[in-house]
């Protein structure tokens, strides 16, 4: 009898042991059908209002929800899989054609991965950006997608005046990039001087509870605005700079914020409006004040990387206070208040212009780098030109690599 038993509970557990392997088989092949076709249809460049609509739908080489993203209208990104490319996002509107053009050139001239460009421009740009990217492709580096510029419907014309034209476009992008994981975002004023896979490999410094990170908005508090004259929370003792913006956008999306609106936490897309509406009196630097705010309530969120990463003119016009970059050179710089077009900053001008006249196919050595030391000699008049080597040290780094590279793949 006992062994009857013994062969009756055999049989049962192998029974159920198949049941599983059943079951688990079915939830793939579901699994599988979601993602087929019908998956791919969704895309990158998701509505803001509705799927049907697509946010890219205006836009010249844009991707339309109803279009498959790795169609023949998109040129590739190389054999590799999607894990290995690098979003970056930028906002141009206004007269901004040119300094977006020349920040995606740095970007792809130093890059080693590929790269996906996300462009948010005005209508009127759509033409111009696609007939100067069309124009690369034989690079077959990067794709771009362009997306009009879109805010929520409500309160729409109240977003976009903020600070300056469409610049808080980008407090938008994870609820807009719904099927992108992890995103740089940048000012069109900036310069990429060494690859943009260094910057994207910190995203993997992040710790369990970091979703974002920015540099401090000055190293020296006796000339930073937010601690002399912010009337409202800041980020730290200086607050931060959303110039360069690394971002995990799938935990943005999760994450609940505590806030000073509400005992009830919020996530990203319930506590901007509220933010604006109460400190909208208070804000002088638009988006970047509302981001100050959001990381002073939750500070655990925030990974703080060094000035080097987001160099601007505050950092050498008083004396040189980026002891990172005095050490390693500059790796991103930013070219705000204007300074890659008028006189007062020499040496930021001389390396924007070094990088936008410069062209894919020239010798970066004899084309770019003697002719920017030549023109970076003639700045020693100001406090940034004294210390123009660091302008250099990084670049020549980036182009030296850039030839070991291409040299191993001959």
């Amino acid at each position: 009898m006992r062994r009857y038993l013994r062969v009756l509970v055999l049989c049962l557990g192998c029974g159920f042991c198949s049941l599983l392997y059943s079951l688990n088989q079915f939830a793939v092949s579901l699994e599988e059908e979601e993602s087929g076709d019908g998956g791919k249809l969704k895309a990158a460049a998701a509505s803001w209002l509705t799927v049907s609509e697509g946010i890219a739908g205006k836009g010249a080489r844009s991707v339309g929800p109803k279009e498959s993203p790795g169609g023949s209208h998109r040129y590739r990104l190389m054999k590799t899989q999607p894990s290995d490319t690098m979003h970056l996002a930028v906002v141009a509107c206004g007269e901004r054609l040119e300094e977006t053009i020349t920040m995606i050139k740095s970007a792809i001239i130093f890059s080693i991965q590929p790269l996906q460009f996300h462009i948010f421009a005005e209508d009127q740009l759509h033409h111009s950006f696609k007939n100067i990217l069309d124009g690369w492709k034989f690079l077959q580096t990067f794709n771009y997608i362009i997306y009009p510029i879109t805010f929520p419907t409500e309160n729409a014309a109240e977003w976009k005046k903020l600070f300056k034209p469409c610049a808080s476009q980008r407090l938008f992008l994870p609820l807009i990039l719904k099927e992108v994981d992890s995103l740089l975002y940048v000012d069109t004023d900036i310069l990429f001087l060494r690859p943009v896979d260094d910057i994207w490999s910190l995203l993997k410094k992040f710790n369990s509870t970091q979703i974002a990170a920015m540099a401090p908005e000055h190293e020296e508090p006796r000339i930073g605005w937010y601690n002399r004259f912010a009337r409202h929370p800041y980020y730290g003792k200086t607050g931060i700079n959303s110039g360069v913006m690394l971002m995990n956008m799938t935990r943005m999306r999760r994450k609940y914020f505590k806030n000073d609106m509400t005992t009830a936490r919020l996530q990203w897309g319930e506590i901007l409006m509220p933010l604006l509406k109460k400190y909208k009196l208070n804000i002088t630097w638009g988006d970047q004040d509302l981001l100050n705010i959001m990381f002073f309530h939750n500070p655990e969120s925030l990974f703080v990387f060094p000035c080097q990463w987001n160099y601007r003119p505050d950092h050498c016009i008083y004396g040189s206070n980026c002891r990172e970059a005095e050490e390693e050179g500059i790796f991103i710089l930013h070219g705000n208040r204007g300074v890659y077009h008028d006189d007062k900053q020499p040496v930021f001008r001389a390396v924007y212009e070094a990088l936008r006249n410069c062209s894919f196919e020239d010798d970066k050595v004899h084309s770019l780098l003697h002719p920017l030391e030549l023109e970076l000699q003639k700045t020693v008049h100001t406090y940034c030109g004294r210390i123009h080597k660091i302008f250099m040290k990084q670049l020549t780094k980036s182009i030296r690599d850039n030839y070991v590279r291409s040299s191993k793949e001959r």
